[in-house]
């Protein structure tokens, strides 16, 4: 089965138990990121039952790679570790999680959203392709210790490996990357949608050494690679007009921030608290989120492969 007929599967088995899942395509909220602890539209993983639950879980899964539906558990799980730590004030839990269809599956365009507290993912659907975008993944505490080692740290690569690129930089190049002394509140995109890029754009990739680039490149396959390998190919920048900035400090455990954008990607990290624990991450699409890149095609009838 084709990765289309994979999520029309999944999304059809939620919709026959519960099709108040479902609403039109055309809804407004179709075009929507919030992945912030505020109120969503769509059906409730508590409110589906074991087998539905089950689906929805799998149709999040056709939209990711092995390694970034265990994150997205990962960080599922931590609503229930910061709660504990809240002391339940804000009756945070892992059932919070919102699955929503727009459409009929395995229509000519549809798409659906898995969301919750710090976890995001948009697909849409038309003629048989997929369209990857925005997709979230967020982590508070984005890292739990015992004997000062790591027991759980979702976004632990993303981190580090942005880290390892701006200290292996040339001082030269570091003084471009490096766009601000001080990180943002929260990663630049927010929740809407973005079509100019963000200023100023840090280093070129053109510019770096061999190493250098190899770095880049290593962290932009990381995040694509969240992504099934098909659709990763298909945003793949390929070397091509990529910029990576920095702001705030260089060191763990403090608020920090990169960005990277190519023609039509923007990656954002951001550790968003004083001792570097609360850690927001996205892959988002310019001109094709919500499937803008196939839908033109669609509705203009241009022949189309893949």
């Amino acid at each position: 089965m084709t990765l289309a007929g994979d999520m029309s599967a999944a999304a059809a088995e939620v919709l026959a138990a519960h099709p108040e899942a479902g609403v039109a395509f055309g809804d407004r909220h179709r075009r929507w990121i919030e992945y912030r602890p505020e109120p969503r539209p769509g059906l409730s993983l508590a409110d589906l039952a074991p087998g539905p639950r089950k689906a929805a879980h799998r149709l999040l899964a056709t939209a990711l790679s092995p390694a970034a539906f265990a994150q997205a558990m990962a960080v599922v799980a931590l609503e229930e570790v910061l709660d504990r730590r809240e002391d339940g004030r804000r009756g945070r839990h892992s059932e919070d999680y919102r699955v929503i269809v727009f459409g009929t599956p395995g229509d000519d365009e549809w798409a659906w959203r898995f969301e919750g507290h710090h976890l995001s993912v948009s697909m849409t659907i038309a003629d048989g392709r997929v369209s990857p975008a925005p997709v979230f993944l967020g982590a508070n505490p984005a890292r739990v210790d015992a004997l000062g080692r790591p027991v759980l740290r979702p976004l632990g690569v993303e981190e580090d490996l942005g880290r390892e690129l701006l200290l292996s930089l040339s001082a030269g190049a570091r003084r471009v990357a490096v766009v601000g002394d001080v990180a943002p509140y929260d990663i630049r995109t927010a929740t809407h949608p973005r079509s100019e890029p963000i200023a100023p754009p840090g280093v070129a990739r053109a510019d770096l050494r061999p190493g250098e680039r190899a770095l880049l490149d290593q962290l932009v396959a990381l995040y694509l690679g969240r992504l099934p390998d098909e659709l990763a190919a298909t945003l793949d920048p390929a070397g091509g007009d990529v910029h990576f900035a920095w702001e705030g400090p260089p060191q763990p455990g403090t608020r920090h921030y990169y960005r990277i954008q190519a023609d039509d990607l923007v990656i954002e990290y951001d550790n968003t608290t004083e001792d570097g624990n609360h850690a927001h991450t996205v892959l988002r699409r310019p001109r094709g989120e919500f499937g803008g890149d196939i839908l033109a095609a669609h509705h203009a009838g241009e022949p189309h492969t893949g």
